[in-house]
Formats: C-alpha cells, sequence, structure tokens
C-alpha cells in the first residue's frame, strides 16, 4: 500500500516562535508521515526541531538549476543542505502567480530528485474547468506533462489539489476526490507501470 501522508503548507506565514507547533505534534509512529513544508527562512530551524520526533521537512519550491544567478530562487541542493527532504513543485499558486508551466514543474521534479528529495507534485483543476466538466482533462494533462517518468514511490508524491477549494472553505466531497485519485492512479500506471501503484497520493484544499 501507498505511504500514508499529511503534509501542511505553511505558505508566506510564519516567524520562528511558530515552530512550538511542530513540537506539539509530537513524536510520529502510527504509520501516517507527517510532513511540514514551511518558509525557506525557517527550513534549516524546522529540521532541527523536526527530526527528533520523525516529522519531514519540506521547501516550498526550487529552482530547476542547482546553481547560478537566479536571485531570490532556491536550489534543490540548497534546500537538502538545510535539511529539507520533500519539496513542493507545481502547487497552483506557483502555476498561477508565476505563469509556471506544467513542464516547468517537471524540470523542478527532476530537480528535487537530483538533490534527494522527494518531489511533491500538485495538480489540479479551477473551478470554471470543473463546472465545465474538465476535471479528468485537466488533471490528466497536468499529469503527463508534470511527472517525469523517472517518478517512483521512493521519490514522488501526487498531491490532488482543486484551485477552487484552495483556502476558500469549499470542500470536494469523498466520492469527487476518489474520482480523481482513481483517474490519477490509472493515468500513471498508464506511463509508469507497476511503479504507479505505490506513489502515495494526497488531497489538498480546505478541510472540514
Amino acid at each position: 500500500m501507498p505511504a500514508k501522508i499529511a503534509a501542511g503548507n505553511w505558505k508566506m506565514n510564519g516567524a520562528r516562535a511558530a515552530l512550538s507547533q511542530i513540537t506539539e505534534l509530537g513524536a510520529q509512529g502510527d504509520g501516517c508521515r507527517v510532513l511540514i513544508c514551511p518558509p525557506a527562512t525557517l527550513i534549516a530551524e524546522a529540521a532541527r526541531v523536526a527530526a527528533p520526533l520523525g516529522i519531514c521537512v519540506g521547501g516550498q519550491d526550487c529552482h530547476a538549476s542547482a546553481s547560478g544567478a537566479h536571485t531570490g530562487d532556491v536550489a534543490a541542493e540548497l534546500l537538502a543542505d538545510a535539511g529539507a527532504s520533500h519539496v513542493i513543485v507545481g502547487h497552483s499558486e506557483r502555476r498561477e502567480d508565476h505563469g509556471e508551466s506544467s513542464e516547468a514543474v517537471a524540470a523542478k521534479a527532476e530537480a528535487a530528485w537530483r538533490a534527494g528529495l522527494v518531489a511533491v507534485i500538485c495538480v489540479g483543476e479551477s473551478l470554471a474547468e470543473r463546472e465545465a466538466g474538465q476535471t479528468l482533462d485537466v488533471v490528466g494533462a497536468q499529469l503527463d506533462a508534470s511527472v517525469p517518468s523517472g517518478a517512483t514511490s521512493d521519490n514522488t508524491v501526487i498531491a490532488y489539489e482543486p484551485v477552487w477549494a484552495i483556502g476558500t472553505g469549499k470542500v470536494p466531497t469523498i466520492a469527487e476526490i476518489a474520482e480523481v485519485h482513481t483517474f490519477a492512479r490509472a493515468r500513471l500506471a498508464d506511463r509508469l507501470g507497476a511503479a504507479a501503484t505505490e506513489i502515495s497520493l494526497l488531497y489538498g484544499g480546505s478541510v472540514k
């Protein structure tokens, strides 16, 4: 069975005082991996706090290059050096706010692997696409272009994040989430074969 993962993306929130929230989670040993993705300024300290508790720490994005003149960007290697084990790529806010294409997301995923990180690749449809009945078409196209062919359960997690449910209070039904997860698993299997059966699929968005 794919590993169970609960991931929290802090986005552009949290100062050092917020690290106490990691401690409050307590030691993890219930069979569910916990992943916290704080702002880049907190990754090193968060990793120090989280390591004894068995909690993973990840970055919220990375650059496709290992180094270079990319002011304001963070290489996957730098995240790993700071203590991260994962990195989110292709979040809808990056795709929308920064115009990231699925091809760019795939390059970042490969960069994550190069640095020894697990890539948490995000896919999801907008409200207009959902209402137009295009959810599976949109998610399928994103999976095809965003997930490199070398994806395995050791280096990749897929997060289905319907854009219309992120921070809006709107929540998909279990059936709607299951439909996309079932579709995604089959779509990945078409490309990756047996390797796709063990890749963890997450739901990301508003939760009640």
